[in-house]
């Protein structure tokens, strides 16, 4: 076996590609100074203690498939931040560092030996307007934390198997998680809010940030009433995506969608997730209401009220409407 960059689907070793990338031999996250690359090892083994899999969505959309991996750190919360985060913040970063992200996949050991052969799978850049998602999943010691999980673009020629495709649920699963298990609650290295154009994912948009911005001061207020508010992550039978919902109130049994713009298309998306979600979550019927930065037009009004969808929106420091009494 001779030292040289691997085409997709080729079997070689974690010591080859420390000869042709260099680096060190061990961690799922590997960084080099010799070139620019950031090397991603995954098992499907290695997974499977923690319940989860990394791999191929089956779900395509207008760009195509994604990769989903799961960020490093086994116990605790994963982050981007200090000696626990490098590996992660490699990852987010590896653009605006002018690294490629090579994927390996685990593939047996190599006979008379503990080493593993490694396949591997190609190259690939994080997705620029959804880098990673925040999930719930147990850490080492089986206690429930939060875990990043980056989704993966392929950049030219991939290798597919069947094996590394993301189980479709054989049932819906909906799990109450805390409320800050989303990408907002995410401290990312201050490097990485720079703007610039060579950035890994592009900056989020304003309407983003008010609509996180939103949420967090809603769960405030809900939270000063002496609610219990959390959400829902949610993987509906016959897919290998999961869904995560906005606010829940669990005391009130209200479902919240929030909107960081109170236009036409914003409110026509939110009761479109709100009937999605609505059907997966236990105790069965919540009350669904949507969360908006202003008072939008009567006619939207008009139409919430038909729907049997209640409406909030901010008022200065405070919040109007919706069944909070």
């Amino acid at each position: 076996m001779t030292a040289k960059k691997p085409t997709p689907g080729e079997i070689t070793t974690r010591a080859a590609m420390k000869d042709v990338f260099g680096g060190g031999p061990q961690g799922g996250i590997i960084t080099t100074t010799t070139s620019p690359n950031v090397l991603i090892y995954t098992d499907h083994d290695a997974g499977a203690v923690f319940g989860y899999k990394d791999g191929w969505l089956d779900e395509e959309d207008e760009r195509g498939r994604v990769f989903e991996y799961t960020g490093a750190g086994t116990e605790g919360d994963q982050t981007f931040l200090g000696r626990k985060g490098v590996g992660n913040k490699a990852i987010l970063q590896h653009v605006d560092d002018g690294n490629a992200l090579r994927l390996f996949m685990a593939a047996g050991k190599v006979p008379g030996s503990g080493t593993k052969w490694q396949r591997y799978v190609g190259e690939f850049e994080l997705d620029a307007e959804q880098p990673y998602v925040i999930r719930q999943a147990l850490d080492k010691h089986k206690a429930l934390r939060k875990v990043i999980v980056f989704r993966l673009r392929p950049m030219g020629p991939v290798h597919h198997d069947e094996h590394d495709v993301i189980p479709k649920a054989e049932k819906t699963v909906a799990v109450p998680v805390p409320a800050d298990v989303t990408t907002s609650s995410m401290v990312e290295p201050e490097a990485h809010k720079t703007g610039s154009a060579k950035r890994s994912a592009v900056p989020k948009t304003n309407v983003e940030r008010r609509e996180s911005e939103l949420a967090e001061a809603y769960e405030a207020f809900l939270k000063g009433l002496g609610r219990e508010v959390g959400r829902f992550q949610i993987k509906p039978k016959g897919s290998t995506s999961t869904l995560l919902t906005d606010l829940y109130d669990a005391t009130a049994h209200v479902l919240y969608e929030a909107k960081g713009t109170a236009r036409r298309d914003a409110v026509r998306m939110a009761i479109g997730q709100l009937l999605d979600y609505r059907r997966h979550i236990s105790p069965v019927d919540p009350h669904v209401a949507i969360l908006l930065p202003e008072r939008p037009q009567q006619d939207l009004c008009d139409l919430l009220a038909a729907e049997g969808i209640a409406l909030v929106y901010r008022d200065g420091d405070s919040f109007v409407g919706g069944p909070v009494a």
